[in-house]
């Protein structure tokens, strides 16, 4: 069986192959297990919208939210789809308030529906051509409305394109909030993967040598010996004396 050292080593090696760790790269890979492709073609207006736009909204939020895996990169496609239709709801609402201003006007552009003189009065004030066009699109917008939900179905979707966007974001929080944690740092003792080549092993002095040396050596350097510890008893005593014993006389 391995040991604890052999397991903690294997697990450090196998951190170095965890595949790509950059966003592009991970963005790539969680591309691999899909069977199906998005593209901007099925999801675009014919004549009104261009093929590059919800592609760019779905590059942009790749970018921001970096997804890891496919399931995070399907809800970013949701909130790239999402952010489309509310680009809808407004190119809708413009197109809206454009058909009522269309209805004040004559077949051949002239305005068909004036403000009353009472408002303008005597001619002491002027009214300009913004006041007019604001005035028209009023009246307009009001024969709009008298037809039975026409107004009520546009704010009912833009309402709904609202959740609906809010809740893609939450499903990917919700996704993000699932990644695997990383794992902690075992507390072990790193092993490398190759044995180490073998040191020569240094000399090691005896230790009876060094505990008690027999051999010391000789205070004149100039003979190049070394003298036992017998000898140099033998000239301590000469030296100094011993008591008991007569001192020692010079040489003749």
């Amino acid at each position: 069986m391995a040991t604890i050292k052999q397991i903690a080593a294997n697990r450090r090696n196998a951190r170095k192959s965890t595949g790509p760790r950059s966003s592009p790269g991970k963005t790539q890979a969680a591309l691999n297990a899909r069977k199906h492709g998005f593209a901007g073609s099925s999801f675009t207006v014919v004549r009104v919208e261009d093929l590059k736009d919800i592609d760019n909204l779905r590059q942009d939020a790749l970018d921001f939210y970096r997804p890891v895996n496919s399931q995070e990169i399907f809800a970013v496609e949701r909130i790239a789809l999402c952010q489309m239709a509310l680009l809808r709801i407004a190119r809708l609402e413009s197109g809206i308030l454009t058909r009522c201003l269309d209805r004040t006007l004559g077949p051949e552009g002239e305005q068909i529906c004036f403000m009353n003189p009472q408002t303008i009065g005597d001619g002491d004030i002027e009214i300009t051509r913004a006041q007019n066009r604001n005035f028209a699109l009023s009246v307009g917008f009001h024969m709009n409305t008298e037809q039975p939900h026409t107004w009520e179905l546009f704010l009912r979707y833009q309402t709904q394109t609202e959740r609906q966007y809010r809740r893609a974001i939450e499903d990917f929080e919700r996704l993000r909030a699932l990644r695997p944690e990383p794992e902690e740092s075992e507390e072990f003792e790193e092993i490398p993967n190759e044995p180490n080549s073998p040191q020569p092993e240094s000399p090691q002095p005896d230790p009876a040598a060094v505990a008690c040396p027999t051999t010391l050596p000789n205070p004149d350097r100039s003979a190049g010996k070394s003298v036992g510890v017998a000898g140099l008893e033998a000239r301590a005593t000469k030296a100094i004396g011993l008591p008991g014993q007569p001192p020692a006389l010079p040489p003749a």
